[in-house]
């Protein structure tokens, strides 16, 4: 079995052809020149691979579908514009106008605006349950239930989903689980070898890892029957129509029939009507700027994974701090499910509380040296956000409860750079908070050196 650096490097690569590049090259062109008109009109039809226009797909786009579902252990891969893209693509593909999804509540703010109003536009209804109650998950399914959706790596308070436990339900149902993997990528964490089948990703953040380029992909890990959905004696009124019936687009042609789980029927559709019709198309260069990051993923994770851990724990043993949500914190929840499914690490995207309450944010944000204020993620560089202003800003303080933070919450996503910086950074920034309202630091205890602490 080809090892995860090698793929990361490798995977979907083509024989060199002239002028013989030596990296994937960038294929800048909208449109492409059929061979005959026999290939146009088949290529069409689906009856047979290739270039169609770049709307739909790109050579260099597909290089990066083609790693990313070899990383995953999928069969298959379709890259659209952001990870934003990805998630709606990969839901409204499944879901039509009147039928139902199933998500978790510890969801990104932005993800949470989709699936609770723009969604509601489309008809589709949406359950949020807390992602670590199974029954909750089973008690919400309806038999219009199409999909079930988390992540696996909640933004922003590292909360580790029980993959195997809610893909279990899903199943019971009758329907797949998505997962957004984006903050532990495939590097940290494999949805496949836990029951989920579909995967999505913001390619922005990890996978790319420089902060340069938009991009979003969704992976298909062929685990799902699409075409075991009846309803009712018969076999009428087929839950995935979309997949067992005839398409429109090319005829009788069935998709189920035709692609099955090896040649993902669902990916067929999802890129030759919602990709074809909406129009998220990934551009040539940030498909090459991605596949450029992946290079050194599994390099750059352990590195910002590890740096992240020192840090919460930091952060953890520090007065001015009331609470870290970090698997690695003291104490944390989380704790054992993150054993469970990430033993090389938990996050390197985490949130604390600063006992000075919310009033302290702006002072402890503005003090940072070390940290970028910005609204991303996976980035080289440390960055910071506070998400009830920013990200979660639309959400009420009983919400924000509900998602499990406070306006008093700010949230970390580690870089590269030296943890002992970083470290440093961050506890002088608390002491200044500390000083400004007047309370002591608690005797003994420097602001550059962390308490001692167990590991956990």
């Amino acid at each position: 079995m080809t090892g995860f650096s090698t793929l990361q490097i490798r995977a979907g690569a083509q024989p060199p052809v002239q002028p013989n590049p030596a990296v994937v090259p960038i294929y800048q062109t909208a449109a492409y020149e059929f061979e005959s008109w026999e290939a146009a009109r088949d290529i069409f039809a689906l009856r047979r691979q290739g270039n169609l226009y770049s709307r739909t797909g790109n050579p260099t786009q597909s290089v990066l579908e083609q790693r990313i579902a070899a990383l995953d252990g999928g069969v298959g891969a379709l890259a659209v514009a952001s990870g934003q893209a990805a998630v709606v693509i990969a839901l409204l593909a499944l879901a039509r106008n009147g039928e139902h999804v199933v998500a978790a509540r510890q969801l990104y703010g932005g993800t949470l605006d989709l699936l609770t109003d723009t969604f509601a536009d489309f008809g589709i209804d949406v359950t949020l349950v807390d992602q670590g109650d199974l029954d909750a998950w089973r008690g919400a399914v309806r038999p219009n239930t199409r999909a079930f959706f988390a992540e696996t790596i909640g933004n922003p308070t590292a909360t580790v989903l029980d993959v195997r436990g809610v893909a279990d339900v899903a199943h019971a149902a009758g329907v797949p689980l998505i997962v957004d993997n984006t903050v532990a990528t495939p590097a940290l964490l494999r949805p496949v070898e836990h029951g989920a089948d579909l995967v999505v990703y913001s390619a922005t953040k990890y996978l790319a890892g420089h902060g340069g380029s938009l991009g979003g992909l969704i992976v298909d890990l062929g685990t799902f029957d699409f075409g075991a959905g009846d309803f009712g004696a018969g076999g009428t009124a087929r839950r995935w129509p979309q997949f067992t019936e005839p398409y429109p687009r090319v005829g009788d042609v069935v998709l189920w029939d035709r692609f099955g789980r090896e040649g993902s029927a669902f990916l067929v559709y999802a890129k030759t009507k919602l990709a074809h019709d909406l129009g998220p198309a990934l551009s040539p260069f940030n498909a090459h700027q991605i596949l450029l990051g992946i290079e050194t993923l599994d390099l750059r994770i352990a590195r910002q994974t590890a740096s992240a851990e020192a840090i919460a724990r930091a952060l953890d043993a520090h007065p001015g701090v009331s609470a870290v949500h970090h698997p690695a914190a003291q104490g944390s929840p989380h704790a054992a499910l993150a054993a469970r499914y990430l033993p090389g690490g938990a996050s390197a995207v985490f949130s604390f509380d600063l006992a000075a309450g919310p009033e302290a944010v702006p002072g402890f944000v503005d003090a940072l040296e070390h940290f970028t204020l910005a609204a991303n993620i996976g980035d080289a560089r440390s960055l910071v956000i506070h998400p009830a202003s920013t990200t979660h800003s639309h959400l009420r303080d009983d919400d924000l409860a509900l998602e499990g933070f406070s306006r008093a919450t700010v949230r970390l996503s580690i870089g590269l750079e030296d943890p002992a910086d970083l470290i440093d950074d961050l506890l002088r920034a608390l002491d200044g908070v500390a000083l400004a309202s007047r309370e002591p630091v608690a005797a003994g205890r420097s602001s550059t050196t962390p308490a001692p602490f167990e590991e956990s």
